[in-house]
């Protein structure tokens, strides 16, 4: 049974991300999108056109993460390839505007929370996860977190299993119709100071559910979000950056 283990270690190697800061992605991963400040001469709008999320605009070029599925589409069709996507991962941002990527930039803003929150959560963090109608991609992303790959729970951020042992909210989905109560009730749950997280492209603007009669987001429209972690799904350590950043760590 002991050597067994050892084989497998040796084997598997060292499983934990160490540089969480500056970890290493595949090519294929699509992270902040560069939109480059060379001339559109065709003026075809075909990455507008093609985007299934109305997440890229033209005149002036802008592509909102927030909306963003990140598929690639528009890159794929761009004949002057003004626009390409980045490895990198630090996507998360306070505001929402700060998510709107426009020409020459490569990064996303984010601002530390009040002194208030940090004192709270500085060191320790409970979060309580809602799904809000999603298609579970966020959901499994989210459940990676406390694997031994990413190991959130070494930072002092733990999920937890009632909203009254939690510190904040983190929500995926749209917000269905039929969660939208359950989601209230979570929340009001939940003891001040209380923050709240959307977690995916679908929590931040309905994704590709945005125009569905069957969501309701009167809750983004009346509570504070704290932080925007974009993405479809958003990668673990999108959210582990993001959380850690606000909280002054």
């Amino acid at each position: 049974m002991f050597f067994d283990a050892v084989k497998l270690r040796l084997l598997q190697a060292d499983p934990i991300v160490h540089n969480i800061n500056n970890a290493k992605f595949p090519d294929r991963y699509r992270g902040v999108p560069c939109i480059s400040s060379a001339a559109c001469n065709h003026d075809c709008a075909l990455c507008a056109d093609i985007c299934p999320v109305g997440a890229v605009t033209n005149n002036p070029a802008a592509i909102d993460t927030g909306k963003c599925v990140f598929c690639g589409l528009c890159a794929e069709v761009c004949p002057e390839k003004k626009i390409s996507f980045t490895g990198n991962y630090h996507l998360a941002s306070d505001k929402r505007e700060n998510l709107i990527i426009k020409e020459e930039m490569n990064s996303v803003d984010i601002q530390m929370a009040s002194e208030k929150i940090r004192k709270y959560f500085g060191k320790s963090l409970k979060l309580r996860q809602v799904s809000a109608g999603g298609c579970n991609g966020c959901e499994l992303e989210l459940n990676a977190l406390n694997n031994v790959n990413f190991d959130m729970g070494r930072f002092g951020i733990e999920f937890v299993a009632s909203p009254r042992h939690a510190d904040g909210i983190v929500i995926t989905g749209p917000v269905t119709k039929n969660m939208a109560e359950p989601l209230e009730i979570c929340y009001e749950a939940l003891p001040h100071p209380k923050i709240v997280i959307l977690c995916g492209s679908c929590a931040i603007s309905g994704g590709i559910f945005r125009d569905s009669p069957e969501i309701n987001r009167k809750f983004m429209e009346k509570n504070k979000i704290d932080l925007y972690i974009p993405g479809c799904p958003p990668h673990p350590l999108t959210f582990i950056n993001g959380i850690l950043k606000y909280i002054g760590r």
